[in-house]
């Protein structure tokens, strides 16, 4: 039986399947008497201590085997802490007597119904945290401990919905021989977990767990997104050969981290990470790269019910400075809108967000988002070799307009007496129009950076969150690459730089095409930088521009990737 989903983590493996499915109970609505309030109040304060000591344990053990996966559990451990949380869920029980269990659903349920609404897949799965600290409060309310995929007996294929940032702690990855599941995309955590330590995931299998045994036997093909039950032996053959292969070359490509990113004949190809936060854990990866080139701040927005301070984002960006030096860090300005939704601000339901207010027009409409964010971005640049960028440009009349505001903010920072440093000013190009006019706004900005997603959505007019579209969501469509042409031409032209920060940036196959159009600049994951480095090392310029000409010369994406793939 053949299983189709989304490779998330590259690879194939063979093995039996272990199931682990891994739930709570879910409350029902359910009320006490009066009288019994402070009994699950102090239920509830119990409860919370546990769940505390249980998170230190699960860090306290990931320390030892993954240090920088431990800054997970110290996250959650923030979220059992929450003062609003840990405002409501007592307000609940004590003032309309709601059954502790019962809080402690609804309250982490509303918070979780605000995430969800958001059709980005990077802030929707920030979700998992709240799913679960949620799970282990209620489990440990009605006693329950939670199972551990750290005692595997045998190397298995594990099987699931979903795996939550607990559920792979200690995971022991030498017993885990790939990862399938029924829900999460390529961005969620266990796709993220699953590329890091180099397990194959093949995620978003419908019916998955309606379908498997515990025991039976699987073929896992991460690369093309299938998993077949019950194989045949010559099938298992060809699978534990491609395991082996899939191995060797991993371990291949790990021999390229840590060292320069040179093509073939000597040219520096600069990497930059794409990181979300300030955590050592994102931070942990400076040394094998060359800058930031993209630093998505809408996590400092999302999972709260406020906004950022100036001061908390000062903090942030001052510690992502301080930790690069010299190397430029890019901070990406407030990219949500109507299709990402933030808990601490009320934001409209839009028939069609990806072409609404969104990016810097969500800033525009509200400015003093945008001018705090600025603020602490001036005042941080004494740290560091800070630029700053702009999501969602469409016109030179945003950039002018958001050139005028730096430049107020700039002034009023003087008169306060506050010392700011050198900030370069750069945009994304995503959208087509201002790909068009790229070299007028060559001239406008310092540097650019092509976000590639939204860049290919727009171009092919397929929406990449919907499924119904998902066909025509081509990244390698022609008319892509001599988008990027065109941008890369106007820019270099100018004496500008300018990178690519999208899922083109991190992909080995597209690495040779963009250095042939002109890129010296890439930017991705962290898991991405070794093999990035390795496709690098593998071409010369002169092959590569050869490459980018014979591309732009195709006429389907279906050419393109078979040409590119031999």
């Amino acid at each position: 039986m053949l299983l189709n989903g989304k490779g998330a983590a590259p690879g194939a493996a063979v093995g039996s399947i272990y199931i682990y499915n891994e739930k709570f109970n879910t409350p029902s609505e359910s009320y006490i008497s009066k009288g019994q309030e402070q009994t699950h109040l102090d239920r509830y304060l119990s409860v919370k201590d546990e769940a505390l000591i249980e998170l230190e344990k699960i860090r306290l053990a990931m320390q030892k085997l993954d240090p920088s996966k431990a800054e997970i559990f110290t996250a959650q451990k923030e979220i059992v802490k929450d003062i609003i949380i840990n405002e409501e869920i007592p307000a609940k029980i004590m003032n309309e007597r709601w059954a502790g269990n019962w809080a402690i659903y609804h309250v982490y349920e509303t918070v979780l119904a605000a995430l969800r609404k958001t059709t980005d897949p990077l802030i929707a799965e920030r979700a998992a945290d709240f799913d679960d600290v949620r799970a282990l409060l209620i489990n440990l309310w009605n006693g329950q401990r939670k199972k551990s995929l750290s005692t595997l007996k045998e190397p298995v294929v594990i099987a699931a919905h979903d795996l939550k940032p607990s559920d792979t702690a200690g995971l022991d990855r030498s017993k885990v021989l790939a990862i399938i599941t029924e829900a999460g995309g390529i961005t969620s955590h266990t796709a993220i977990i699953a590329k890091s330590y180099g397990i194959p995931a093949v995620l978003g299998i419908h019916g998955l767990l309606g379908f498997v045994k515990h025991g039976q036997l699987a073929a896992v093909e991460a690369t093309k997104g299938t998993v077949i039950l019950d194989p045949e032996e010559s099938i298992v053959k060809e699978y534990r050969k491609k395991s082996g292969v899939f191995s060797r070359d991993k371990k291949d490509a790990e021999t390229f981290l840590k060292k320069e990113a040179l093509t073939s004949c000597g040219v520096k190809i600069d990497i930059g990470l794409n990181i979300s936060g300030a955590e050592d854990e994102e931070l942990s990866s400076e040394h094998y790269a060359d800058s930031v080139g993209l630093f998505r701040t809408e996590f400092m927005y999302i999972e709260r019910n406020d906004l950022p301070t100036e001061d908390e984002q000062f903090v942030s960006y001052k510690k992502v400075l301080e930790c690069f030096g010299e190397k430029p860090v890019i901070l990406r300005t407030l990219d949500i809108g109507g299709d990402k939704q933030m808990t601490g601000l009320v934001i409209e339901n839009e028939e069609n967000p990806f072409l609404g207010n969104r990016g810097i027009r969500f800033c525009f409409s509200n400015p003093n988002i945008l001018r705090t964010q600025i603020r602490a971005a001036l005042r941080a640049s004494l740290y560091g070799n800070l630029w700053i960028m702009f999501p969602m440009v469409s016109s030179i009349d945003d950039i002018r307009r958001l050139k005028n505001i730096i430049a107020e903010e700039k002034e009023k920072l003087k008169k306060e007496g506050v010392k700011i440093g050198e900030m370069k000013i750069g945009i994304m190009v995503e959208v087509p129009s201002i790909a068009l006019v790229a070299e007028v706004a060559a001239q406008e900005v310092d540097f650019a950076s092509i976000g590639s997603n939204d860049l290919c959505q727009y171009l092919c007019a397929a929406d990449r969150m919907n499924s119904e579209v998902e066909s025509y969501y081509q990244s390698y469509h022609p008319a892509v690459f001599r988008m990027i042409k065109t941008a890369v031409t106007a820019f270099t032209a100018a004496g500008k730089p300018i990178s690519i920060c999208g899922e083109l940036g991190g992909d080995p196959l597209a690495i040779p095409v963009l250095i042939g159009l002109g890129l010296r600049k890439l930017s991705m994951g962290a898991a991405s930088v070794a093999a990035i480095k390795r496709a690098i090392a593998s071409v010369s310029i002169k092959k590569a521009e050869e490459i980018a000409k014979k591309v732009l010369q195709f006429s389907t994406a279906a050419e393109i990737e078979e040409f590119l793939s031999k």
